[in-house]
């Protein structure tokens, strides 16, 4: 027994629903993970309740309009509470030119964190030179 033309069409448009189906479920779970795991200070357009929501009640119309209008711009800086940036604007040290590098607000912070550093640093090079001429002077006595 073999299937004419109208069970062939019939298995293809199957097929075809199937695969719309899993790809609808596949964005649906994508775009509420994201939304549940998104900042909510940096949710766009909707508070983060209504998306969550919206995505939920309108699983193929939510998610295209949470990834269109809703997803945090990666481009735009996060924002301390108090509305200022984490990242400097003229960073002082190459090792923040690194794009997203959290650095310090308060240049005198930094200096001082940065004094107490090589302060650690200076008292343990003192440290292991000492230690280096107390081996010495056991090996010489020997």
């Amino acid at each position: 027994m073999t299937a004419g033309p109208i069970g062939q069409q019939t298995h293809v448009v199957i097929k075809l629903e199937l695969l719309l189906g899993v790809a609808t479920f596949a964005l649906w779970v994508f775009c509420l993970v994201d939304a549940i795991g998104s900042p909510t200070d940096r949710v766009r357009n909707l508070p983060k309740v209504a998306w969550v929501l919206l995505i939920l009640f309108f699983p193929f119309v939510g998610s295209i309009a949470w990834l269109v209008a809703g997803r945090p711009d990666p481009g735009v800086a996060r924002r301390a509470a108090d509305g200022r940036a984490y990242r400097r604007e003229t960073p002082d040290f190459p090792e923040y030119d690194r794009p997203g590098r959290a650095a310090a607000l308060d240049p005198g912070q930094d200096e001082a964190f940065l004094r107490q550093v090589r302060e650690r640093a200076e008292a343990q090079r003192r440290a292991y030179e000492a230690q280096r001429k107390r081996e010495r002077e056991a090996g010489e006595q020997q």
